[in-house]
């Protein structure tokens, strides 16, 4: 049986989903709080849609479409104002980051959803380890072979979305060097990594899909876990290899950098898109999980390096019309000021300099969130 076909959506709107973690006031660990957290929840009006993740110390949460950065910021705004407050009256707090510093994950609860416990039954303990919190962006697209260029188009600037994005620098109570500790636990699951190379719609689904389902491995496209996948229900793709940011503030700002990515590579202003791309693509997302911004990238057609904070910089550069166009200037000068002032992992290790204790992080990252809530 062909994959389902590929919905219509408008070309180059947004929505933003971010794994939240729950977080216990008194010890600052994870709280099992995702049934009361959601229960209260229900009674009010809530912007967007909150749901239930992998196990019971998390949540996430997705915005409605946007089209501006003006509106997603606000809306996301609105959701981290609701959820805190929510928090407070349960006495539990809310973070981004993308790996909780020192959780354990044996301790963690699976959410009772059939789904999940599949999915726990299927992969054992790697389901607990994956109490781990992204964010992941949608794009619509206009066709699906638009959304397979895409998706393919996107290889060579995917470490720009680790390296901005990464936030996960401490797991099991230690630094492990890496900025993105987060992804090394999504790459342990058979069905991550890139998608296969094609740019026919056709062939993705009635060919790749068809020959995969009848293996008995997958069942629909939640099954793969890739970094960037289509998602023919929303007549999207879904980028998924960010860390959740600490602020709504760099959640915003990187689903527009993303938005601004796809307009200009829609104008075909670089060569198309090639099997031969992904040759340096495990070592340049390797550079930029364990060195963020001081990572070395390769580009794929010159194979000549370049440091992946330079690459940003130049991109930043080539999307000023297309920010102008899309009324994401301020959107860009969050993605700029990330690269000069560092990412969500350096912003951590300092904090964990300044308090000598692997708690202190968390409330760090519990302050960041709540920010600006009401």
């Amino acid at each position: 049986m062909a994959l389902e076909p590929f919905g219509k959506s408008d070309a180059l709107t947004m929505g933003v989903e971010l794994e939240l973690q729950l977080i216990s006031n008194h010890d600052f660990d994870l709280s099992s709080s995702a049934n009361d957290l959601l229960e209260l929840l229900r009674r009010k009006p809530f912007p967007g849609v909150v749901t239930p993740e992998m196990t019971q110390s998390m949540i996430e949460i997705a915005t409605d479409i946007q089209r501006e950065h003006g509106p997603l910021l606000a809306q996301l705004r609105q959701t981290r104002d609701t959820l805190v407050n929510a928090g407070d009256r349960l006495n539990i707090a809310l973070a981004g980051g993308g790996t909780h510093p020192f959780q354990r994950w044996f301790e963690q609860r699976i959410f009772a959803k059939p789904r999940f416990e599949e999915l726990s039954t299927l992969y054992g303990y790697l389901a607990k380890q994956f109490t781990v919190f992204g964010q992941h962006v949608h794009i619509g697209c206009s066709t699906a072979d638009e959304a397979l260029f895409l998706l393919h188009a996107l290889n060579r600037y995917v470490p720009h979305f680790i390296a901005l994005s990464a936030s996960s620098p401490y797991s099991q109570g230690v630094d492990t060097l890496f900025d993105s500790a987060r992804l090394n636990s999504v790459f342990a699951f058979p069905l991550s990594g890139r998608a296969p190379f094609t740019l026919s719609w056709d062939e993705f689904s009635q060919v790749y899909f068809t020959k995969m389902e009848s293996t008995g491995v997958v069942k629909s496209m939640k099954d793969f876990y890739w970094d960037i996948r289509p998602k023919p229900e929303y007549g999207t793709i879904e980028l998924r290899v960010c860390d959740t940011p600490l602020t709504v503030e760099r959640a915003a700002g990187l689903a527009c950098y993303l938005q601004a990515l796809c307009r200009y590579l829609l104008e075909r202003h670089e060569e198309d898109p090639a099997e031969d791309d992904y040759l340096v693509y495990t070592y340049n997302r390797f550079q930029a999980c364990r060195f963020g911004l001081d990572g070395t990238m390769v580009h794929p057609k010159t194979r000549q390096a370049i440091g992946i904070r330079e690459d940003i910089q130049q991109t930043l550069e080539r999307l000023k019309p297309h920010a102008v166009a899309l009324k994401s200037e301020a959107a860009m000068d969050e993605i700029a000021r990330a690269t000069r002032e560092g990412n969500h992992a350096t912003y951590l290790r300092g904090q964990y300099a300044q308090s000598g204790q692997v708690p202190g992080v968390v409330q760090a990252s519990v302050r960041a969130f709540r920010a600006a809530a009401s």
